[in-house]
């Protein structure tokens, strides 16, 4: 029975907002942890997101059923009624918002709601089945956890927090597309509107060529900005090129679903890359200038 609570939370989901929290958390500390705000700032986001996640496993049940990837999903199989689920969300974002508020921060607390918000009440119980633009106000969620982890030590919502905001925002849509192009049979067959569906994998290969390149530069305004070191930059730099000529690979490709499998798969490495680097590297102020910084 505990296993079944814990799927329903999607615990892989919590697990990736928890390196993009701790890399917001550890940019804006700039060296100097309070491991006590890291750690309610942590498990606080962790609650919330559980909470959205059998949220939306609630409200998905219908179209659940018709995806071949969620078919067995707990509540699809009826091991926990709806009920009960939506009692267990309640509680585990109860708890999550009061720990964030008075753990960490009020505006903490106010991104993780607004956060919430829009994935639960905007994406899952609309946008996601009836626009192309579900994956858009969707991925400003999914953007939420850096942003609570940067503020949580910061208190102010400032220009690292925007950059972080807008860098894991487009990071999403490229993200989400090649799941749509490699799920395609799923998404169809459940109507749901995403841009592959809808517009085709050729208009969808456009959108992820030019959201990675916006994401490029996004990437690049955390050290011009002054949060981050030019190592990150270097990593950035990187991982961003690689991923933009994997993108560019699928104009070319013989195989549309081999091709998304893998530009997803590289998404994953290339946020993971950034998260550590920005929690490892934050401590070089921009205005120094390249040639006098000390690796």
């Amino acid at each position: 029975m505990f296993k079944q609570y814990l799927q329903v939370t999607k615990p892989g989901i919590i697990f990736g907002n928890l390196i993009s929290v701790i890399g917001g958390f550890l940019l804006a500390s700039k060296g100097n942890t309070d491991y006590a705000l890291f750690l309610f700032t942590l498990v606080g986001v962790s609650l919330v997101v559980a909470s959205g996640c059998v949220f939306n496993n609630v409200i998905d049940r219908d179209i659940d059923i018709k995806m071949e990837r969620t078919r067995n999903r707990v509540l699809v199989k009826g091991l926990i009624s709806a009920k009960v689920s939506l009692v267990y969300a309640t509680v585990l974002g109860i708890a999550g918002f009061a720990l964030l508020y008075f753990g960490a921060n009020p505006l903490a607390m106010w991104l993780a709601v607004m956060g919430f918000v829009v994935y639960v009440g905007i994406y899952s119980l609309y946008m996601k089945r009836n626009s192309v633009y579900g994956t858009l106000i969707g991925s400003l969620s999914g953007a939420a956890p850096p942003v609570i982890g940067y503020c949580a030590v910061s208190n102010q919502f400032d220009a690292g927090a925007l950059i972080l905001l807008a860098i894991f925002s487009l990071w999403q849509m490229p993200h989400s597309y090649a799941i749509a192009i490699f799920r395609f049979k799923d998404y169809q067959a459940a109507n749901i509107p995403v841009l592959p569906v809808v517009k085709g994998i050729s208009v969808a290969k456009n959108h992820i060529t030019l959201y990675i390149l916006a994401f490029m530069i996004a990437t690049l305004m955390l050290t011009l900005g002054g949060y981050a070191g030019y190592k990150y930059l270097v990593v950035a730099a990187a991982v961003s090129v690689w991923w933009l000529g994997m993108a560019l690979s699928g104009y070319k490709t013989a195989d549309d679903r081999v091709w998304a499998r893998k530009v997803f798969v590289f998404s994953i490495v290339t946020i993971t890359a950034l998260s550590v680097m920005m929690s490892v590297d934050s401590l070089a102020p921009a205005s120094k200038d390249l040639l006098t910084y000390v690796w």
